[in-house]
């Protein structure tokens, strides 16, 4: 076996469990993860509930999910580097039986803990003593020091709350009020991060598993590199586009670096990629691929909770900025292999520009035409059928996957995978597409499951993997049996039984570390809630800020950064959108802008997922460059550089919630795509210093000015015209009155925070219909009284819009902003625009003309 085979194995290794026993322990940690997985699948399917047995409530289910974790925890990684990697020691052994008895305790005696309530037994609290430093000790061994240091400081905070200096310090927590909250209870450990991986995050990852095992993944590695092989930098364009396909249903992004890098990386760099440049591309893709709906990282179904937003609105919100990011990557692609002077592979003559058009609008009208057809074809079929819709629908999916497989029998089925096989022809797309188009199949069920019946995210993945399971037993056999050639031989249903198998033990070894990370990322969520440190932080970091929200985001990102660099990304996310996300949100209300939660989540989420690529520790780029053979170090460099795209983007959804969808109509949204999506080109030429030429500074300064136009023009807008009137408080009845229905006032109001301190917010409040306005007040369900010259609330009706607005007794109403005459922001695009058009004048003065070809 050469170096770079070892390596890549090793990095697989690390990710899914370090240490592979061999003999009767290999059996045992198969077997824990086979049984892992069905019991996930059967807690989260209808069978329980049919059957009337093995029904279980949020607290036992989470119990089970972490005893499995933590056993599988110590049996598969070793406690030190230099531990024994071929056997499982006894003290791990019984480290991990005495581990998953003390998460397995609140399963075990939930009925007793249910009727006592706080009172901790001597068993109790021995169990919460126990079973706290192995969770910490299995965290360290699956995902290293760094947060199971955090989870112990924060439990020392706990205790030592009275002794800490001035802004930090806390009534303290007794040594058995914190074992309660942090083992016993579900506050702590099994909180809503460890329920969202019990429920959620489990089942997606083994739909990815699945997947992968049932070939998927080369399907769309190949598909990737026959639809773009042909271009400049072919290839590195198909691993942006393999590893967002791979993304979506991996959710790890060393796992995608490792698995599709394999194949891409080597071919990036035959074509003329440096080392570096190569693993960067792959790391760049990688790591998006959480970000991309409709199967994000798992910190997507933790949003789900600490929103309380549907997943399908997650999706809505995050689908705009990912698919701007992967665009852009695809450019920037584009724009190396330019500086490069990078030519298609063999010589291939790319098709005229109409031709490449004509394609395209085929292949949306066609992918668009079967949408509709199955979303209006089903819609009228479930009525029609009543309450024979489920076994009809059933029929019709075999139908239509007997139809693919006999497509799919029609062609040659793909080569195996060979990254060091010679870059002299292309596979052709059309036999490509047509081998594996029942791969689609599960993606469909899951996605219509999600979106169109608006089933629960858990039992969206169970129904996918059903389908995906029926692929695994019978694709095998029935291609053997349709293909009539007899040429290839595809395997027997044995073959398929082992796929099944194999994929639902990857499934269960890659949550390992998830499922830890979880729990020990609830105990920071568990000291949070008990000794009300966030508020300490949110003090700390607005005076850190100094009251700006910029700089606020500034060290919110960095502060994910950090973390990042030895936290995986979903106790990453935990952690920061626990401690800052409400911090974001206040300070954003202080300084007069009303940020969304949604916004703020994700903006932590994509500086969570950016710590894979950020060097020094950017554990992407190291799993990149173990098959690159590059310097880690410089591809994450280049890597993080490719990524500014991304960065920048947070800070754009912040200051501009068009780009989330947020209140805005189809259209409106069609043409925020079509204008974000040619800012974020813009903003990766100027990033890049090359557009149709070498760019010079001044006009990479200028393309990253019209970019920041396209993205933000209210911010010129408000400038040169305020959309909003200042009021005297004590016209603010009056006010109401006049301004139209459907608008929103902005309010500045005075009040108190939840400890007393005294605090200045912004809101907005929302113009209900009324002939005056009085009448609107009425309907707001808000009163006001003056008090001298000031304008206090008297009352608020609870859940009126005043109410949610967070209006409240007593604050004062500092100043009222009424919406003035409004000029479309958009207007200033047409400067931006006339902006560029000066750089590209500039640059077509340099740019050398092609050589034409000679007549005969």
């Amino acid at each position: 076996m050469d170096e770079k085979q070892l390596s890549t194995e090793e990095l697989i290794a690390q990710d899914v469990g370090a240490r592979l026993p061999i003999g009767a322990m290999a059996t045992v940690i198969t077997g824990l993860a086979l049984l892992w997985s069905l019991f996930q699948l059967w807690i989260a399917s209808p069978l329980p509930f049919i059957f009337g047995f093995g029904v279980l409530n949020d607290t036992e289910t989470r119990a089970i999910h972490l005893a499995f974790a933590l056993l599988l925890a110590f049996l598969a990684y070793p406690a030190f580097k230099k531990s024994p990697r071929d056997y499982v020691p006894a003290i791990d052994i019984a480290l991990g039986l005495v581990a998953a008895a003390s998460a397995a305790y609140l399963f075990i005696f939930y009925q007793q803990l249910a009727q006592r309530p706080g009172s901790l037994t001597t068993a109790d609290l021995v169990t919460a003593c126990v079973g706290i430093p192995l969770l910490l000790e299995a965290t360290r061994r699956a995902l290293g020091p760094p947060l199971a240091i955090i989870a112990l400081l924060f439990l020392i905070y706990s205790l030592a709350g009275p002794y800490m200096p001035g802004l930090l310090a806390h009534r303290g927590v007794s040594f058995t009020a914190m074992a309660n909250h942090q083992w016993i209870t579900t506050e702590g450990v099994f909180g809503i991060a460890l329920g969202v991986s019990t429920s959620f995050v489990f089942l997606f990852v083994l739909f990815g598993a699945l997947l992968e095992r049932a070939g998927a993944g080369h399907y769309f590695i190949q598909l990737a590199f026959s639809m773009l092989g042909h271009l400049r930098g072919g290839p590195a364009k198909a691993a942006v586009v393999a590893s967002g396909l791979t993304g979506m249903i991996s959710g790890s992004s060393i796992a995608n670096v490792v698995t599709t890098g394999t194949f891409t990386i080597p071919m990036m760099k035959r074509t003329g990629f440096s080392a570096e440049k190569a693993g960067a591309v792959e790391v760049a893709s990688s790591v998006n691929g959480q970000i991309m709906p409709p199967v994000m990282g798992a910190a997507a179904f933790l949003m789900v909770e600490y929103i309380g937003m549907s997943y399908v609105e997650i999706i809505k919100h995050a689908f705009l900025p990912a698919a701007i990011s992967y665009i852009a990557l695809l450019y920037i692609v584009h724009l190396e292999s330019l500086k490069l002077g990078l030519q298609p592979i063999g010589g291939h003559v790319p098709k005229p520009w109409l031709r490449r058009i004509t394609g395209f609008a085929f292949g949306v009208a066609l992918i668009s035409g079967i949408s509709l057809a199955v979303y209006y074809g089903l819609g009228w079929l479930k009525p029609a059928l009543g309450e024979y819709a489920l076994p009809g629908i059933g029929v019709l999916l075999a139908v239509v996957y007997l139809g693919l497989l006999k497509i799919a029998a029609s062609v040659a089925p793909l080569p195996p995978e060979d990254p060091d096989a010679p870059l002299e022809s292309l596979p052709k797309t059309r036999a490509v597409l047509l081998s594996g188009l029942h791969f689609l199949l599960p993606v469909v069920v899951l996605v219509w499951c999600l979106m169109i019946e608006r089933l629960s995210p858990g039992l969206s993945a169970f129904w996918g993997s059903v389908m995906l399971t029926i692929i695994l037993l019978t694709q095998r056999p029935l291609l053997s049996w349709l293909r009539t050639d007899g040429t290839h031989e595809h395997g027997t249903f044995m073959d398929g039984v082992i796929d099944l198998r194999e994929g639902l033990i990857a499934g269960a070894r890659n949550m390992i570390g998830i499922g830890i990370a979880t729990a020990a990322a609830g105990i920071i969520v568990g000291a949070v809630s008990q000794t009300g440190v966030g508020l300490v932080l949110a003090d700390l970091v607005e005076l850190l800020s100094m009251g700006n929200l910029l700089l606020m985001l500034v060290l919110t990102a960095v502060f994910s950064l950090i973390l990042g660099m030895g936290l995986p990304t979903t106790a990453n996310y935990i952690v920061v959108s626990s401690l800052l996300a409400p911090v974001v949100v206040t300070l954003g209300q202080q300084n007069g802008l009303i940020v969304p939660l949604v916004a703020v989540h994700l903006f932590v989420f994509y500086f969570g997922i950016m710590a894979d690529v950020t060097p020094p520790v950017g554990l992407a780029s190291f799993a990149a460059a173990a098959v690159s053979k590059g310097d880690p170090i410089k591809t994450g460099i280049t890597a993080f550089y490719y990524s500014l795209r991304t960065a920048a983007l947070p800070f754009l959804f912040i200051f501009n919630t068009d780009l989330l969808l947020i209140n805005v109509d189809f259209w409106h949204g069609v043409l925020i795509f079509i204008v974000a999506t040619g800012a974020m080109l813009i903003f990766a030429a100027g990033t890049q210093g090359y557009f149709l030429v070498k760019s010079r500074w001044y006009e990479s300064i200028l393309l990253l000015l019209v970019a920041f136009t396209l993205f933000r023009p209210g911010f010129w807008m408000d400038i040169v015209h305020d959309p909003y009137r200042n009021i005297a408080p004590a016209e603010f009845s009056q006010a109401l009155g006049n301004v139209e229905a459907g608008s929103k006032l902005r309010m500045r109001i005075r009040g108190e925070d939840a400890v007393g301190d005294p605090r200045e917010f912004s809101i907005l409040l929302p113009v209900p219909e009324g002939a005056t306005g009085d009448e609107r007040l009425a309907k707001l369900g808000l009163q006001t009284y003056m008090d001298g010259d000031k304008v206090l609330i008297d009352n608020v009706t609870f859940g009126s819009p005043a109410a949610d607005a967070g209006l409240e007794f007593d604050q004062q109403i500092l100043m009222v902003r009424a919406p003035t005459a409004n000029w479309q922001k958009e207007l200033m695009w047409i400067p931006g625009l006339l902006l560029f058009a000066l750089v590209v004048w500039l640059q077509r003065r340099r740019r050398e003309p092609e050589p034409q070809p000679a007549l005969v």
